[in-house]
C-alpha cells in the first residue's frame, strides 16, 4: 500500500474556487492549518478539465445542460491551477487531482500531482483509465452509481496494471441522504477486493459526522469531504463543508478512530482491576489441612476476590493444599496448567486462525501438531499440520502460530508448493529468506533446505508429491536424533 493512503483525509475543492485563485489560496491556506493542528495526513484535491475538447462545441455557451455553465463559468488556467498546487505543497499537504479527459491527465504530470483519482462518472471511461494507469501515479477510484460487477473489471484493470489503488464506497447523490449511504457495502468491498487500501467519500449534510463515522467503523482507512468558503456573495452547495467547520469533521473522525482502535485486543490494567472487583473468590467451605486433596465439594465461591485469591474460573478439582486453611478462609493456590489443558489450547488457538481467515477444513481430516523440542515449546518451535488428502498428491493446510519457527529441513522424496492463505510467511530457501504475501506461491523442489516462520501468525497451503513418512531431514542433530513419535502429535478429532 501506498504510505500516502494510510488515514487519508481528502479536501475535495472541485469548483468550489469559484474560478479564483485568490478564493482558492484562502480554502488552502485554511486547510493548512488545521491539518497541521490535527496532525493528520491530508490531501487537497482539484479537479482538472480541458473544457475546449471535453466539452461538444454545439454546446459551449449554452445553459439549458445542467454542470456545463458551471465548468464554464469557474473556469481556470493552466497556470492558475499550478499556483494553487504549489500552495498546497507549501502548506505540508500531498497534491491530488481528479482528471477527466486525457489531456488532463498529462497536465497532471507536468504539475507533478502525486495521487490521482476516478471520479465515479469516470470509473468505467477505460480510456481515460488507460491513461491513468500509464502514469504509474497511486490512484483512488471512487464507485459511485457502479455496480458489484463494474466494480470487479475496474479491480482487474487495475491489477493487471500493476497500479497501486485504492477504492472508495460512494454514493453519487448530492446530498445523499440516509436511505441511499449503504455502508454495508464497505464489507462486500474489503472481503471482495483483498490487499488494496478501501475508504468512503462522503456526499451527506456537512453537519453529519454519523456517516463518516461508520466508514471508519467499517474499516475505512481514507475518507473525502467536499470543502469550501463562503463569503457575503458565495454559498456553498448543501454537500461541502466550510474550511471553518472542517476540525469538527477531523474531531469526527479521529474520535471514531480512537473508539474502533486497531483491532489488535489489549486489555488496559483498569480494566483487570475492574473485573477482578467483580470476580468470585475460591474459600473454604470446611476445615482444610495441608496436604490435602481440594474436591469441589470443599470450596463455595463468593465476592469479594483478594490479589493471589483463586478465583472460581481457575478453580480445579484435585489440587492439593499447600497449607492449612481455615472454614471461610480464602484458598490461594496455583491452578496447573497440564500439558492436555496446553494442548487443548493450541487447537483453540488453531481454530480461532481458521475461523478469521474464513477457511473451512470440513470433518474429514487428521490433525498433525509438530513439537521439534517437546509439545511443551510448541508455540516456539513447530507448526499445526491439517492433512486433508495424500495420494499420488497431497494437500495440506500448515497453520503457523504467532511467533512459531519451523526449523530448516530438506525432503529427499518430497517436491512442494506453498501457497499463502492468510498472513505473511517468513520463508528461507536455502539460505535465502523470501516474505511470502497472501496468494503467492513458492516451490520448495527436493533437496532444498528450508524454514519459516511468521510475525503475526501464517496459514498456507501445500500441495505435493505423495508424502512420505520419515522423509524430513533436519539440519539440527537433536531433532534428527528424534524417533517420528517424539516430534509428532496426531488428532483425529479436535
Amino acid at each position: 500500500m501506498d504510505p500516502r493512503f494510510e488515514d487519508l483525509f481528502i479536501f475535495e475543492m472541485a469548483n468550489n474556487h469559484q474560478g479564483s485563485v485568490q478564493h482558492g489560496l484562502e480554502i488552502i491556506h485554511a486547510l493548512g492549518e488545521v491539518a497541521r493542528k490535527y496532525k493528520i495526513n491530508a490531501a487537497v484535491k482539484f479537479q482538472y478539465r480541458d473544457l475546449d475538447t471535453m466539452i461538444h462545441p454545439d454546446y459551449i455557451g449554452r445553459t439549458d445542460v445542467k454542470h456545463i455553465p458551471r465548468f464554464l463559468s469557474t473556469r481556470l488556467s493552466r497556470d492558475e491551477f499550478y499556483t494553487l498546487v504549489q500552495a498546497v505543497r507549501d502548506e505540508g499537504m500531498h497534491t491530488m487531482c481528479t482528471p477527466f479527459d486525457e489531456i488532463s491527465v498529462d497536465m497532471c504530470m507536468d504539475h507533478g500531482i502525486e495521487i490521482l483519482k476516478v471520479a465515479s462518472c469516470s470509473a468505467t471511461d477505460w480510456p481515460l483509465l488507460e491513461a491513468i494507469a500509464a502514469t504509474k501515479r497511486p490512484v483512488i477510484l471512487s464507485t459511485g452509481g457502479k455496480t458489484f460487477s463494474d466494480m470487479d473489471k475496474i479491480y482487474n484493470f487495475m491489477i493487471h496494471r500493476n497500479v497501486d489503488f485504492a477504492m472508495l464506497h460512494c454514493v453519487g447523490l448530492y446530498p445523499v441522504g440516509y436511505q441511499y449511504v449503504q455502508m454495508n457495502c464497505i464489507d462486500r468491498i474489503k472481503n471482495r477486493y483483498p490487499g488494496i487500501p478501501f475508504g468512503y467519500s462522503g456526499h451527506e449534510d456537512p453537519n453529519d459526522y454519523s456517516i463518516a463515522q461508520m466508514a471508519v467503523a467499517k474499516g475505512a482507512s481514507i475518507l473525502e469531504r467536499h470543502v469550501g468558503l463562503a463569503t457575503d456573495t458565495i454559498n456553498l452547495n448543501s454537500y461541502s463543508t466550510d474550511v471553518r467547520d472542517v476540525h469538527k469533521w477531523i474531531e469526527a473522525v479521529l474520535n471514531a478512530r480512537t473508539i474502533c482502535g486497531t483491532g489488535k485486543k489489549f486489555i488496559p490494567n483498569e480494566e483487570l482491576q475492574s473485573m477482578n472487583e467483580l470476580a468470585r473468590g475460591c474459600y473454604a467451605a470446611r476445615e482444610i489441612k495441608t496436604g490435602e486433596v481440594i474436591h469441589r465439594e470443599d470450596v463455595f465461591f463468593a465476592m469479594p476476590c483478594s490479589d493471589g485469591q483463586m478465583t472460581s474460573g481457575q478453580f480445579q478439582d484435585g489440587i492439593m493444599a499447600s497449607q492449612d486453611y481455615a472454614k471461610n478462609v480464602a484458598i490461594y493456590e496455583q491452578r496447573k496448567v497440564t500439558l492436555a489443558q496446553d494442548t487443548r489450547s493450541i487447537i483453540h488457538d488453531v481454530k480461532g486462525m481458521l475461523y478469521e481467515a474464513k477457511i473451512v477444513v470440513g470433518p474429514q481430516f487428521e490433525l498433525e501438531l509438530s513439537h521439534h523440542y517437546g509439545l511443551e515449546h510448541f508455540r516456539h518451535y513447530g507448526a499445526t499440520i491439517i492433512n486433508i488428502i495424500n495420494r499420488e498428491y497431497c494437500k495440506k493446510l500448515i497453520v503457523v502460530l504467532p511467533g512459531q519457527q519451523h526449523p530448516d529441513h530438506y525432503h529427499k522424496v518430497k517436491e512442494e508448493s506453498f501457497q499463502v492463505l492468510s498472513g505473511t510467511l517468513t520463508l528461507t530457501l536455502d539460505g535465502v529468506t523470501l516474505d511470502v504475501q497472501a496468494g503467492e506461491v513458492v516451490t520448495v523442489e527436493r533437496g532444498m533446505h528450508h524454514a519459516f516462520t511468521s510475525k503475526e501468525g501464517c496459514i498456507f497451503e501445500e500441495v505435493s508429491t505423495t508424502h512420505a513418512k520419515n522423509d524430513s531431514y533436519y539440519a539440527d542433530e537433536k531433532i534428527a536424533k528424534l524417533d517420528l513419535m517424539q516430534r509428532k502429535t496426531i488428532l483425529e478429532n479436535w
